[in-house]
């Protein structure tokens, strides 16, 4: 068994199409195709499904293409650290961010880079939770950083980065002049754009309003944490964002944050890895940077002028 043909099996699991499997190993499919049937001789089971196009891993497949993520994770992370001993840390960390989390994440990144110079990073920033966990566990990533819930945690390592609340963002002339804090039910009867519902922050504001009686509704929803900006921006909607925003994003104009209160909503940040032993070099190495950064009292300091957090 070599470990190509593992890669290649593993790949069209992933790409779920044998034309698609090859491009993306740099192989013509009648290659592929023959190194995944001289699997199969090898290990005497069939993996995949076959008719005219991919139908779909057999049980032996599904159970092999666990071992086979597993067994290059753990190829890949054994050269990576034989590299590490001899230059230090090199390579791409590949990071998953939810967009929550999007705006903070040059922190953690900066404190990385300081330390490894020599390696780069690739952000994946339009992620949902549940994704950042699936591909943690199945090595597609590094490290992720999100509010993961605790169901999402199993098999992975975490490092607590800073603690989530929020504010609502909206025109001034949706808003009382002296109004200085809101109730997530009055936040509720604004008129709100939103990220989309996979996101957990609205899994947050659902929570927040559960006890309330109050349900939200949002005319406008997108995936895009500058396409939520530019929609308060023209003055016709608020929104509920994350008060760490106001730091990479300082409100400006006839835009003002309020804190929202009633109840005092909250969520953990953290960064994950996968938790199996020894893992992965670059990304125990990331985990290492982001650990002591003491971010909540970089986001609890006064805002700059700009922020006007009401």
């Amino acid at each position: 068994m070599l470990f190509r043909q593992l890669e290649y099996f593993v790949a069209v699991a992933r790409e779920r199409h044998f034309a698609r499997a090859a491009e993306a190993c740099y192989v013509s499919q009648p290659a592929l195709s023959a190194a995944i049937a001289k699997l199969e001789r090898e290990l005497n089971v069939t993996l995949i499904n076959r008719g005219h196009t991919y139908q779909g891993l057999t049980p032996e497949g599904e159970r092999l293409v666990v071992w086979a993520q597993r067994i290059l994770a753990e190829h890949d992370a054994f050269k990576a650290e034989v590299t590490a001993v001899q230059s230090g840390i090199t390579g791409t960390l590949r990071l998953g961010t939810e967009p929550t989390a999007s705006t903070t994440v040059a922190l953690p990144v900066a404190a990385f880079c300081a330390a490894h110079p020599l390696a780069r990073v690739q952000i994946h920033s339009r992620l949902p939770t549940t994704d950042l966990a699936r591909q943690l566990r199945e090595f597609e990533l590094d490290a992720a950083i999100g509010p993961f819930p605790p169901e999402d945690l199993d098999g992975l390592l975490t490092v607590p980065l800073y603690e989530e609340r929020y504010v609502l963002l909206a025109p001034e002339d949706l808003l009382r002049p002296d109004i200085r804090t809101m109730t997530w039910a009055e936040a509720a009867q604004m008129p709100l754009a939103l990220l989309t519902e996979d996101m957990t922050i609205r899994q947050v504001l659902d929570g927040a309003l559960a006890g309330t009686g109050v349900t939200v509704t949002a005319q406008v929803e997108t995936d895009s944490v500058a396409s939520l900006y530019a929609h308060v921006a023209s003055g016709e909607w608020a929104s509920i964002v994350p008060h760490t925003w106001l730091r990479a994003m300082p409100v400006s104009g006839r835009t003002r944050a309020v804190r929202l209160v009633e109840p005092d909503a909250r969520a953990q940040v953290l960064v994950g890895i996968h938790a199996g032993a020894p893992g992965s070099p670059i990304a125990r190495a990331f985990a290492d940077a982001a650990t002591g950064l003491s971010l909540d009292e970089f986001f609890d300091q006064p805002p700059g002028s700009g922020d006007r957090i009401g």
